[in-house]
């Protein structure tokens, strides 16, 4: 079996090896090469890949508890040997979930990993369990810069997505639930195949506060924090509530201080912390969940944000508390069953893996899950074409007009780095 052939629905047995090395770049993005990188990073550090040593395809209702079977299966038999001894060293997975049972979901193991963290930078090898890869030679990657994009209506125009929000508000003004998240996408068409790690580096560096991932065709910056469990600490950030910036600081404050205000963001924000709160508890023996949010200040848009941590009481691995907290209420709605039902009715669309939970773990479980916002997914059958995503929060105060202004928001992140 060749080393590049990727390894479906079957647990291989590897050997890895984490080396301290000093050649790494600034950006980690500069490494990867042009098909398959995957990446995350935030603020510098994180870890980027490529080449497949493994890789499970998943979808179903059981989908996270596959993947945590073959998880387990792999890091049981593999070999480690990890002179570095940080988060993200060693053996990790990268990996992106479907927003629904019947979306797909994909975890990888890249062959080569380059990772930073706190000024320590290494290289991970992952090879079968016949042999040793040799370190690699790093080389820095220049992308390709993407020209002459043009946007096209999704699955729905800007006017029937605001109709949709106005049923939703009916709905939920009639008394059958407190809140639905909403998605609409957008078609980005540029005029040569895209290079994704173009909009990479610009998120990166326009974003450094987020997360930008790469993960299968999956590329963007989220500011969300679905879930970190790091040596028995389990945090998790939620947003909800938006406002969109002015590029004037003073506007800007006076703005974020009417967020802070707002009964009708107070309200979507109050629902998604609660559902984050009820589900991470069955795993906490102590939490914190602070009783009023702060304003998170992003480039493009202010959210109102709320840390939410606790204290690991059994060994849930870090994909395994993304699986209890998927869907929240910032994604999804509130009640949850009926709020997903009512995305399934009206909304229009696949969302794919839009909105479900994207990261990497570790063989002891730790590691990082986000949910999958401000992003775009590229065309499998069309390299000149992405999918980018946005939604928002539908309430009973909900206004169909400033709730597509919000999603327009939204998308400005993926939109200006496919810019030229």
């Amino acid at each position: 079996m060749s080393l590049s052939e990727p390894v479906r629905n079957q647990a291989p047995r590897l050997v890895i090896r984490s080396q301290v090395v000093d050649d790494v770049s600034a950006q980690l993005l500069d490494h990867l090469p042009a098909e398959g990188g995957l990446a995350w990073v935030r603020r510098g550090d994180g870890h980027v890949g490529w080449g497949v040593a493994a890789r499970l395809d998943v979808a179903g209702g059981n989908r996270f508890q596959d993947a945590m079977r073959w998880w387990q299966e792999v890091t049981s038999t593999a070999v480690v040997r990890d002179d570095v001894g940080v988060p993200g060293s060693g053996l990790v997975c990268f990996g992106s979930f479907g927003f629904t049972d019947q979306d797909p979901s994909v975890l990888v193991i890249p062959e080569i990993i380059v990772g930073r963290r706190a000024g320590t930078t290494w290289v991970t090898t992952v090879s079968p369990a016949s042999s040793l890869a040799a370190p690699p030679e790093l080389v820095k990657h220049e992308p390709s810069p993407v020209y002459d994009v043009t946007f096209a209506d999704g699955a729905r125009t800007g006017t029937a997505w605001s109709s949709i929000v106005a049923e939703a508000v009916r709905r939920i003004t009639a008394g059958e639930l407190d809140k639905v998240v909403l998605a609409r996408d957008l078609i980005a068409i540029a005029a040569q195949p895209i290079d994704l790690r173009w909009p990479l580096h610009r998120l990166a560096t326009s974003y450094p506060n987020c997360w930008t991932f790469s993960v299968d065709g999956l590329i963007g910056a989220t500011p969300e924090l679905l879930v970190r469990r790091e040596k028995g600490l389990i945090t998790s950030r939620v947003l909800a509530g938006t406002i969109r910036r002015t590029g004037d600081d003073a506007h800007d404050l006076a703005l974020a201080a009417s967020l802070a205000r707002s009964s009708k963001d107070l309200e979507e924000h109050e629902y998604a912390v609660r559902s984050v709160a009820e589900a991470l508890e069955p795993h906490c023996k102590s939490m914190n969940v602070p009783e009023t949010p702060f304003v998170l200040h992003l480039p493009n848009v202010m959210h109102l944000a709320t840390d939410v941590a606790g204290v690991a009481n059994n060994g849930a691995s870090a994909l395994g508390l993304a699986a209890a907290l998927h869907p929240s209420a910032a994604i999804c709605g509130t009640p949850t069953p009926v709020a997903r039902d009512l995305i399934g009715e009206i909304e229009g669309m696949h969302r794919g893996r839009f909105s479900g939970p994207v990261g990497w773990m570790d063989a002891s479980g730790d590691g990082e899950w986000c949910i999958a916002l401000r992003c775009g997914q590229a065309d499998p059958d069309n390299p000149r074409r992405m999918r980018l995503f946005a939604g928002a929060g539908i309430v009973a105060g909900s206004n169909p007009n400033a709730e597509l202004a919000e999603t327009n928001a939204k998308l400005v992140p993926m939109r200006d780095a496919l810019g030229d």
